[in-house]
Parts: structure tokens; sequence; C-alpha cells
């Protein structure tokens, strides 16, 4: 980047500013957008354990030997194998944060009329106003957020007409080939009033890299979007995420976070029910061993009366692990009869793993049901006594414990066939959890 600029540049900045190079096929604006964009980045430097935010995540490896973009890789068909949900998809894999049209082929991608679904990089051309206002929202802060604009490389849009009813669900593949580099990416969600639609984003890979990627959505009146996500990264990897999204008068969201692989992984929920009578539902679970670390975030702000939200996450840290929650509910001053529940339950195996839980409540308004838990302990000693009194081996029955333990936070899920799908990841990471 050779423009000289008029502020000091944090150091760990210094290795995305010499690795940022203009497109010239880029539209200016995009252009004049991710050179804002990243003299933000470069005056905040990443984030530290100083703010509040992100005082349980550590990104003090990102700074010490930094992950700049790098170019892509080819892939084979083979990299998504065990991955994939099985069943008829709408599919489109990510890979290396580019969209892979060989891959992405394997599935069809016809949607029903009125619903537009592709790469982020096809709709900057043919969606370019309806890409642009979400793309240059303002309203996503933040160093990392900042760095996303500066250097994505493609994501996924699905713009859905009115009263557009997707059967299949959506299934986003984020593939990592393990060349050391940074992939962002940044999408967007556009459900147009009374439709619906299910989206699951799984996010694989191999070696050391840093996933950092941006999920816009904006739902209307009446539309439904259920979003799950599953993070099963390489086991040196970072994975940064931010959610975005606002909901209109009647609308709901489902939503399911499942943080199972990576050196440490941070999924960001940040949820606005604007509309009256807008629901969100948010559950998720996290596993973490050896030196790994997990963070879910959530924010929900209750703007507007007769909101409803329902918060479970559940965590289990083993060996050396650590693991946290932080949510927070606000609810504003004028949305009177707001229903708001948020817990958090976990599990500690073992003396040396780690968990913070923080649930908080800012209450506003005087009209309102809100309540919030939390919890933290080793599995029921009398529930392993009493399997163990029945013929089953140590190993076997605190396995049956722990499973049966995360087991609920996938309970909301109402698809069976997703629900069955999200069992069967769990289940593969409790075989390699150190106990």
């Amino acid at each position: 980047m050779s423009a000289v600029l008029e502020f000091p540049v944090k150091p760990e900045a210094r290795p995305y500013l010499d690795a940022f190079a203009e497109n010239a096929g880029e539209p200016q604006w995009l252009r004049d957008l991710r050179r804002r964009s990243l003299n933000r980045f470069a005056e905040a430097g990443f984030p530290s354990r100083k703010s509040e935010n992100w005082r349980y995540f550590d990104l003090q490896p990102l700074a010490r030997e930094p992950l700049p973009p790098g170019r892509r890789a080819i892939f084979s068909a083979g990299v998504l194998a065990g991955v994939l949900l099985g069943g008829p998809t709408h599919r489109l894999v990510l890979a290396d944060a580019c969209f892979s049209p060989e891959l992405s082929a394997e599935a069809g991608r016809d949607v029903p009329g009125g619903a537009r679904f592709g790469s982020l990089g096809a709709a900057l051309v043919d969606q370019r106003e309806t890409v642009r206002a979400a793309i240059a929202d303002t309203a996503l802060a933040g160093p990392l957020a900042e760095l996303d604009a500066a250097f994505f490389s493609d994501g996924f849009v699905l713009d859905a007409a009115p009263g557009i009813e997707i059967g299949q669900p959506i299934e986003i593949v984020h593939v990592a080939s393990g060349a050391p580099a940074s992939l962002h990416t940044r999408s967007l969600i556009n459900l147009g009033e009374g439709s619906r639609a299910t989206i699951v984003e799984i996010c694989a890979g191999e070696g050391r890299y840093w996933r950092n990627d941006v999920v816009i959505a904006r739902l209307a009146p009446g539309a439904h979007l259920t979003r799950i996500v599953v993070v099963e990264e390489g086991a040196a990897a970072v994975h940064t995420a931010l959610f975005d999204a606002t909901l209109g008068k009647g609308a709901r969201l489902d939503g399911f976070c499942c943080l199972l692989g990576g050196s440490r992984a941070r999924q960001e929920w940040n949820v606005r029910l604007a509309g009256e009578g807008a629901t969100c539902r948010l559950d998720g679970a996290f596993l973490v061993s050896g030196d790994d670390e997990a963070n879910i975030v959530t924010a929900i702000d209750h703007a507007a009366p007769g909101g409803q939200t329902r918060e479970l996450i559940k965590g289990v840290a083993a060996g050396r692990g650590h693991g946290a929650f932080q949510g927070r509910i606000a609810v504003r001053e004028h949305a009177q009869k707001s229903d708001a529940q948020q817990t958090s339950r976990n599990l500690i195996l073992g003396r040396r793993a780690v968990i913070d839980t923080k649930p908080e409540l800012e209450i506003l308004a005087d009209d309102v049901k809100c309540s919030h838990g939390a919890s933290v302990g080793d599995l029921d000693a009398a529930a392993l006594f009493y399997l163990r009194s029945r013929g089953i081996p140590a190993q076997a029955a605190r396995r049956m414990l722990i499973e049966g333990f995360l087991r609920e936070a996938a309970d909301g899920i109402a698809d069976a066939a997703l629900r069955d799908y999200l069992l069967r990841r769990l289940a593969l990471r409790l075989g390699r959890l150190e106990e």
C-alpha cells in the first residue's frame, strides 16, 4: 500500500498494509471502502484482552506470527469428504475464501422463483445496489470487521422475495487448504416478508490459517431464518466470525452455533429485534481440549415491544482447554412486554481446564419478563456411579453423560435430519476429547 498514512500504525497491522493491493476491476466505491477500512484497522490494530468484549480470547499469536491473505490453492472434491450434510441441499463451496463452481456443482442449486442464491462476486455485478448497501454498512464496527471489509475475496448471497419458502437446506461449506494465510469472506442474507430459509455453514480445513468471516442478515416482517454454524477447523487454525442480524416485525431467527475444532475459535452473534413481536432463539455448544480456546459471544438488542429471546449455551472443557461464553441481552426503554431467558451451563473435566461464563441483562423497561443463569461444574457423581453399577465401563459412562449434557442444546432444532447431523458431529468430537 503506497499511500502515506497520517496516523500511527499498529505494528501488527504492518504485514496487512504491505499485502494490500487494489483491484482495478472493482467499482470505485468498493476500492474506496477497502482503503478506508484498512486504514481504520491499521490505526486500531488487533483487539486485546483489555477490551471487555475480547477479555476471554487471545489474538496475540496472530500479532506475533501474522497471516496476511495469500493465494488460492487447488482443491479436489476429496477435501469435502466427511463434513457434508448429505441428502438434497443447495450447496455452495468457498475454497480458500473463493467461490468454487466445480465443488459447488455436486448438488443442484436451483431455488424457488423469486430467490437468488450464489456467490458474492457474481452478485456484485447483477445485484449491485443490494450488495453495496450491506457491504458498506457502517454499523459493523470493530477491527476484525474492518480487516474483513478490506480483504474479503468472496462470500455468498441469498436474496429471497416476499413469500418464498426454500424447502431444502442451503449448505455453505468453507474449506481451507492449509496454506498459511488469512481467509476473509463477507456474505448477505436478505429475506423478504414472510419468506423462510434454512442455512447451514460448515467450516473445515487443515494446517495453520486464519478464517475471518462476516455475515449480514436482514429479515423483513414475518420472515423466518434458521441458521446453523458448525466449526471444525484444523488443529492449528484460528477462526473468528461475526453474524449481524436485524429482525423486522414478527420475524424469527433460530440459530445454533457449534464450536468443535481449531486452536482458537470465536463466534460473535449480534441480533437486533427491531420490529414488534420479533423472536430470537439462539443455542450453542463448544468443546475444547488440549490448549484450545473457544468463545461464543452474543448480544441481543430488544429494540421494539413484545420481543422474545431464548438462549441456551453449553460448554465442555478438558485438558488445558479454555472455553468462554459472554452473553448480553439489552431491553430498551420502549420495548415493553419483552420476554428474555438466557442460560449458560458448563462441564469442566479435569483440574487444568477453565470455563468463563458471563451472562448479562440490561433492562430499561419496566413491563418485562427476563432472567439469566449460569453454572459450571463436574459430571454428576451419582449419575456416574449409577451407570458404573450397571456394568458400563468408566470411559463409556462418562461419554454417555457428556453426550446427554450437550444434546439438550441441539434439541431446539426442529429439522430431525439437521439435528441428527449435529449430534453425529458432536459424538465424533467427543471421541477425541481428552479426559
